[in-house]
């Protein structure tokens, strides 16, 4: 199997990490691997905030974890997490985001980290909070928040592949 294919097929979401912090090389990585993310016309419409800041990851789990109206971590220990916003008044701005989130999961496989999407973007940063962390970093423009990608080293069993349905996919010949 093709390498890029075997790392789209042996990819999983994280859900358990261990504390280690990831070395910013391989994050920046990760981070290049994002800005290649296709965008509807070239737009490049995501912006990307890489969080490994201890006191900034923590508040914006509490933020999330508000949301969600849950007491526990919703990033699950992992020490980085990267946060993908878009300009929304570009057409294709969800999509653009998407396809950021996947390049950088991928890429976190690719180097043997681990990964995974996180919502409640979008509400975080239309709190006054999530606009203030936006403000201190000089951010501005109507942007709204498609999710977290969280990275760091599993601290869990490599997690198999559910079989994929039936109806996946349709052909015409």
């Amino acid at each position: 199997m093709n390498e890029v294919i075997k790392n789209i097929v042996e990819r999983r979401s994280i859900r358990k990490y261990k504390s280690d912090m990831v070395p910013s090389e391989l994050i920046d990585e990760i981070l290049k691997a994002g800005t290649y993310a296709p965008t509807g016309m070239n737009s490049q419409s995501p912006i990307i905030i890489a969080i490994t800041n201890k006191e900034t990851r923590d508040k914006l789990s509490k933020l999330n974890a508000k949301i969600m109206e849950v007491d526990t971590d919703p990033f699950y220990g992992a020490p980085v997490v990267i946060v993908v916003l878009v300009d929304k008044t570009v057409p294709t701005h969800i999509y653009d985001g998407s396809l950021v989130m996947e390049n950088m999961m991928l890429a976190a496989h690719s180097l043997g980290l681990g990964s995974c999407w996180i919502h409640r973007a979008k509400e975080e940063f239309e709190t006054e909070e999530g606009k203030e962390i936006l403000k201190s970093l000089g951010i501005t423009g109507e942007y709204v928040g498609i999710g977290h990608c969280i990275l760091g080293y599993p601290d869990c069993e490599k997690i198999e592949a559910k079989p994929r349905k039936d109806n996946y996919i349709y052909k015409i010949d």
